[in-house]
């Protein structure tokens, strides 16, 4: 019998809500002949929904989804938009929700309104009493008009059905109308092909991060006959007979052509058995999810266990076609390229769009180098694409073309990492190249927030190459021109990529960038004990406060504080503590901010970064917890990451567990390392990438490695005495042995073995110090 309890923000689940955990709890009440409580069968799609964004959530939607299909509750652009629950109407189903990406919404109707917009004209009431939601899948019921409406994918098409129960039924099918006051469509093409048959295309206008057009083509089939009557151009009303049957309708997508989506539909979706379509779908999602099987914990741990890897693997999203082609828009216009095709002829990787990195280094380089490695060969390879079409490794590519969303170069981490971590099926040699570009005057760093133009200066690499950091300026243009914080995160970019350029024997780079990585000494106030930024003229800033009330950003710090981005040196951790006055009092500092920080749950609840002492809730401090391992303090690293873990992410219901902008995946990456007691500070970026060790959730944790990346098969953990109140490891043993560090390398887990901890209420201060 399980002795542990959840926590108080795992409480707050009301009854119906409780899809997965109901699941879970009649197969196993069932006979023992029912099949087993499956990791996709305790995924909650609907857990923090209640400010989702865009991009956050896809229920009817395979890993990494060209087709992302769901319903729409709200439709405001980017923030506040998507599928909101507590908004009490369905205003339409689409089928992109991506990183600027947007499109095609579908609603069936009794009765057409043709006010504009027609999404808010025609919307339709729903209950979560009879919703369903799994990965894969989504059922609601539009009270108003007695419709049911399912709806399943595959990777590049969407399928649904609709239960009418009338004689006739309507179907508004809509590529022209905007999803708020941004995400607008410009030119958008609706034509019948055939009786059962319509194809077209639609351009998704610029916004103010995604800067160019770009095209969405599609092919929809009806399983019946429909006869169109045009609304608007690029919106009709399909009025056909049901037959007292279900409606099926397929709509295949691709970013290269409407032929791209034909081979799309044909490939993934020829037939039309759509309960066929939610069985593979979850049986897809199972054996992602199944690369890492836990046991233990409670409930609730296990439910968000597995939504935290969901959110993980659902929203970087794949734009190229079956086939392998994809668009490219670097260029004066879009161009359709080919990513390499193996030996059987199949495209070798799926090319992404995806938001910023920024932050991965904590989360999903850890998460996807421990059981998705594959995953970041997909994305490095993407990257080397979009450097040699457009002569820059990106941030953040929407629509086949660079954003430079964010700050700096993360691609240095995300490429060293996977190298560092064994990942190097794709050209290293040319990433190098292209990350080293990017490290100097006209290099991406040198770009800040969405900063476009010939001659960007906003990153302020012109002061950061002079003088080794960046003062405070009002060079270039862009967003987050915050001179300490970039000064930090190119600090770090610089220290990764001197591991690279080392491991390519370029030794005079590394001996440069290395030299570089130390810059933030710079910044370092010691009257104060934090980083604070400088004038131009090296004077402090003077109105300066670590943490500051009621801001986004602090003066210099991107959507942070100083409390929190002092810490943001993983690579000279010893350095910092010496400037510090030693590892026990950084260590108590450190300790200082998290019990500060412990009623407000170490977040900022998504409003001002600058005011928390422990911001959990967005990626520049989602390391602090294990910083205490390089003060010489390993039983606080312990303590703290139970504590944001339990506090912070534990929540599973609609208005809890993420607290913030969950950033695809990110946070959920973060979540799950937290569960699973494993972490790299320095992101797999090291020569030789090692596990930092804290108390797992679970009483047993099987990490299934990946063949082509690793010589074991099964890396297996285990706990004893694992309670909630047992947050402290007493011993631990690596296959057998005793292991008196904090650490392990990742080489010793990728030969498959075994580690076993014991856990205690009290902390063993003898255990894991240097």
């Amino acid at each position: 019998m399980d002795s542990r309890k959840d926590t108080p923000y795992t409480r707050d689940m009301k009854p119906a809500l409780l899809t997965a955990l109901a699941l879970a709890a009649a197969l196993a009440a069932a006979a023992p002949s029912a099949r087993p409580v499956r990791p996709v069968d305790l995924v909650e799609p609907r857990i923090d929904t209640r400010a989702s964004r865009w991009i956050f959530f896809s229920s009817a939607c395979r890993p990494f989804g060209l087709v992302n299909l769901s319903p729409d509750t709200a439709l405001q652009n980017d923030w506040g938009s998507g599928y909101l629950y507590d908004e009490p109407f369905v205003r339409s189903f689409s089928h992109i929700h991506g990183w600027q990406l947007f499109g095609v919404q579908v609603m069936p109707v009794r009765e057409l309104n043709s006010a504009e917009p027609l999404s808010e004209s025609n919307k339709a009431p729903f209950s979560h009493d009879d919703e369903v939601v799994k990965p894969g899948y989504h059922k609601v019921v539009l009270a108003d008009r007695g419709i049911t409406a399912e709806l399943t994918s595959t990777t590049r098409v969407g399928f649904h059905r609709y239960t009418y129960g009338t004689a006739e039924g309507r179907l508004l099918f809509d590529v022209s109308s905007a999803f708020g006051n941004e995400f607008k469509v410009g030119a958008a093409e609706l034509r019948q092909t055939t009786p059962r048959e319509a194809v077209g295309s639609f351009e998704m206008r610029p916004t103010s991060r995604r800067k160019k057009p770009f095209v969405g083509y599609f092919v929809a089939q009806l399983n019946r006959d429909f006869t169109p009557a045009e609304v608007k151009p690029g919106a009709a009303l399909w009025t056909f007979q049901t037959g007292g049957a279900p409606v099926l309708l397929k709509v295949a997508l691709s970013y290269t052509s409407a032929e791209g989506a034909r081979r799309n539909l044909d490939a993934e979706l020829a037939h039309w058995d759509f309960d066929r379509t939610v069985a593979e779908s979850l049986d897809d999602w199972n054996r992602w999810l199944s690369r890492i099987e836990v046991e233990g914990g409670t409930a609730s741990q296990r439910v968000k266990f597995y939504t935290d890897l969901w959110h993980a693997l659902l929203g970087r999203r794949i734009i190229s076609d079956v086939d392998g082609r994809y668009p490219d828009n670097t260029g004066p216009a879009t161009r359709i390229l080919q990513v390499a095709l193996g030996a059987d002829g199949k495209p070798r990787y799926n090319h992404h769009n995806f938001d910023a990195f920024w932050g991965s280094q904590w989360s999903l380089q850890n998460l996807w180098g421990l059981a998705y490695p594959g995953v970041m060969s997909a994305f490095c390879n993407t990257s080397l694409d979009l450097y040699r079409n457009g002569g820059l490794i990106p941030r953040g590519p929407s629509g086949g073309n660079y954003t430079f969303v964010m700050i700096g170069d993360q691609a240095a981490l995300f490429l060293t990492s996977a190298y560092m971590q064994g990942i190097r099926d794709w050209d290293v040699q040319a990433g190098y190249e292209g990350l080293r570009k990017n490290a100097f005057v006209g290099g991406i760093r040198d770009r800040a927030g969405y900063e476009t133009g010939d001659a960007p200066a906003g990153g302020g690499m012109r002061f950061y190459e002079k003088t080794g950091f960046i003062p405070l300026h009002k060079e270039g243009s862009g967003g987050h021109r915050q001179p300490a914080a970039q000064t930090l995160e190119y600090n770090f970019q610089d220290w990764c990529l001197a591991q690279l350029a080392q491991a390519l024997e370029r030794h005079e780079d590394a001996a440069l960038f290395l030299d570089r990585s130390h810059g933030w000494t710079n910044l370092f106030d010691a009257a104060t004990g934090y980083i604070r930024p400088k004038e131009q003229d090296g004077s402090w800033l003077e109105d300066f406060a670590p943490v500051v009330e009621g801001k986004f950003n602090a003066p210099g710090f991107v959507e942070g504080n100083s409390a929190n981005y002092t810490w943001f040196t993983p690579h000279d951790y010893p350095l910092l503590a010496r400037l510090m006055g030693g590892n026990e009092r950084a260590a108590q500092r450190l300790n200082i901010q998290f019990e500060k920080a412990r009623n407000k749950r170490f977040n900022a609840n998504g409003k001002d970064h600058a005011t928390p002492w422990i911001d959990y809730g967005n990626q520049p401090a989602t390391q602090l917890a294990y910083v205490f391992n390089h003060l010489g303090h390993p039983w606080l690293a312990q303590y703290w990451a139970r504590q944001v873990k339990e506090l912070t992410f534990g929540g599973t219901s609609p208005w809890s567990g993420y607290n913030d902008d969950e950033d695809q995946g990110q946070m959920g990456a973060v979540s799950a390392l937290l569960a699973l007691g494993l972490f790299d500070i320095l992101g797999g970026a090291a020569p030789e990438p090692r596990y930092e060790l804290s108390a797992p959730v679970f009483d047993r944790i099987t990490i299934h490695l990946d063949p082509a990346y690793s010589s074991g098969k099964t890396f297996v953990i285990t706990t004893r005495n694992n309670r909630y109140e047992h947050p402290y490891i007493q011993s631990a043993a690596l296959n057998g042995q005793p292991l008196e560090t904090y650490w392990f390398r990742q080489r010793d887990l990728k030969a498959g073995g075994t580690l076993e901890l014991v856990l205690g209420p009290e902390p063993n201060t003898r255990w894991g110090r240097p």
